[in-house]
């Protein structure tokens, strides 16, 4: 298997050395989209959604209104990357259909883009966007960008702006549901680009989530509920980027203290065991509160259970060891 380029780093500068060159645009670049005229002076004001605009022709192309058929994966893919990033037990962040924009060498807009997701899956230690845009050169592109195409086609066009731009890996998705407005060529199915020796290779599997591939990411995104084998694969990615980072679902501040609150239940169970074999009456009320369970060792617990002569001196016990 070829060897795919690490994520890039967006370069600080911001000249016209840093951006991609002008290239002309093919016949019907933007299928299933209108063009219409949005002046440079409006462009800072615009907030329709768009898949494109350029500072030369001033024309910005607008997809159809959105349906629930386009709109069902990108919001899907936000609540898988919770799940991942649950188990991985760092955040990942989303940021939606935000503009990615190339600035001139006086800092105005000169080509923006849109996607229909953009995920960054290192937040912590990624430039990221301010309030107004993603900026080429400035900040760090999305590990990866999701494009639906329900009724649009990206290959005509906009795939290409990805790769000259310099974007890691897009994922294409076509939904498994659709209108008839669809362009029967448009087969239901995701696609992952990833960059290979400067341009764009379709692969198997991301590279930005370890393992996951483009058929178990199409079968989440279209659940009308999450299978056990999606959860399955989202646990096993998560684990994945966990292992490179040394974190696991422990460091989730959510799922970490569900499993201390269980595992502090199972030694509560455990103890009560022991002492009602042997005996001993503990209140169940004055047991659930004690601190000490939660912090001591299980072996701890259970010397103190097996030892203790009575109620008191099994609290005893265990506040010696804390």
């Amino acid at each position: 298997m070829a060897d795919f380029e690490p994520r890039p780093h967006a370069p600080r500068a911001v000249g016209p050395a840093a951006l991609a060159p002008e290239s002309a645009l093919p016949a019907d670049p933007f299928p299933g989209c209108t063009s219409r005229r949005v002046p440079r002076s409006e462009i800072d004001t615009w907030e329709g959604r768009l898949e494109f605009w350029d500072a030369a022709t001033e024309i910005a192309w607008v997809a159809a209104p959105t349906t629930p058929y386009h709109e069902k994966p990108s919001r899907r893919l936000t609540a898988l990357m919770d799940r991942i990033a649950a188990e991985r037990g760092s955040a990942i962040v989303c940021y939606g259909s935000m503009d990615l924009m190339q600035r001139d060498e006086h800092g105005a807009p000169r080509r923006i883009l849109q996607a229909d997701e953009s995920v960054y899956v290192h937040p912590r230690r990624a430039r990221l966007p301010g309030p107004k845009a993603m900026m080429a050169g400035e900040d760090d592109f999305p590990d990866v960008v999701l494009e639906v195409d329900h009724t649009t086609d990206v290959r005509r066009a906009k795939l290409g702006l990805y790769e000259a731009w310099g974007f890691p890996e897009v994922w294409v998705e076509v939904p498994a549901q659709g209108a008839g407005s669809r362009p029967r060529r448009r087969r239901p199915g995701l696609t992952i680009h990833r960059r290979v020796a400067g341009a764009f290779q379709a692969s198997a599997a991301s590279g930005a989530f370890p393992g996951w591939t483009a058929a178990e990411i199409h079968a989440a995104l279209n659940e009308t509920e999450l299978s056990k084998r999606t959860f399955a694969v989202l646990q096993r990615v998560g684990a994945a980027l966990g292992a490179r980072d040394g974190t696991g679902p422990d460091d989730d501040p959510m799922l970490g203290w569900h499993r201390r609150h269980g595992r502090a239940e199972g030694r509560l169970e455990m103890v009560r065991g022991i002492l009602r074999a042997r005996g001993i009456v503990v209140s169940d009320e004055r047991l659930a509160r004690v601190p000490q369970i939660d912090v001591t060792t299980e072996d701890a617990v259970v010397r103190a259970a097996l030892a203790c002569d009575d109620e008191a001196d099994f609290l005893a016990r265990l506040r010696r060891r804390r």
